[in-house]
């Protein structure tokens, strides 16, 4: 039987973040962000917030009917940059985030600066911002499947595809999906290495 996949709605908040703090406790930008097991436990969850919050009010999140997996989108407009993320204006989004998630944590707002600076502007794309499986359902198929519904339809309205890889497993899980590296990797200060993906839209 194949992945049901649904349109998250405001109801599912709750259920998205905690499936996102879940999935990224142990992913090795989110201990970048967060050093320390305890203290990424009391913490994380607050980003993992922002951001479903910033998605679910300007892209769109897809969730699996069981609740294990879900997909943060974001629509990019063609010759806009992603910014300083969704809903920017002249307000300091990294800044903002960083107040309301951990003040005195730096690396809130540096992330959220170092990714704006190697996302590709000129052409109109879909932004995968996160995908997160709970960990004891990983490796069944469901990040594949939630993210190939939306390539097909990419290839279908010949849009190309982005996303940061955190992980060196991550990469190679993407290229599998045609992803390929820009060759222009982002090192964190003092930590892990990201992968910017970018994917040509895919004709019949």
């Amino acid at each position: 039987m194949g992945v049901v996949i649904r349109t998250a709605g405001e109801g599912d908040r709750d259920l998205v973040v905690r499936l996102l703090d879940e999935a990224f406790q142990d992913d090795p930008v989110s201990s970048w962000v967060f050093p320390g097991a305890e203290y990424r436990r009391r913490t994380h969850h607050r980003l993992m917030a922002a951001f479903a919050d910033a998605v679910f009010a300007d892209g769109r999140v897809d969730l699996t009917e069981d609740g294990a997996a879900c997909a943060l989108w974001l629509p990019v407009p063609a010759d806009e940059p992603a910014g300083d993320g969704p809903g920017e204006g002249a307000e300091d989004v990294p800044a903002l985030i960083r107040a309301a998630v951990d003040p005195e944590n730096e690396r809130v707002e540096l992330i959220a600066r170092l990714t704006d600076g190697i996302h590709p502007s000129g052409r109109a794309h879909e932004y995968l911002w996160m995908i997160g499986v709970v960990p004891e359902r990983q490796g069944e198929g469901l990040g594949t499947a939630l993210i190939e519904a939306v390539l097909d339809r990419c290839d279908r309205e010949g849009l190309p595809a982005y996303l940061e890889a955190s992980s060196a497993r991550g990469k190679v899980l993407y290229e599998r999906l045609g992803f390929e590296f820009t060759g222009r990797a982002l090192d964190l200060p003092d930590g892990p290495r990201m992968w910017p993906m970018w994917r040509e839209p895919r004709t019949p």
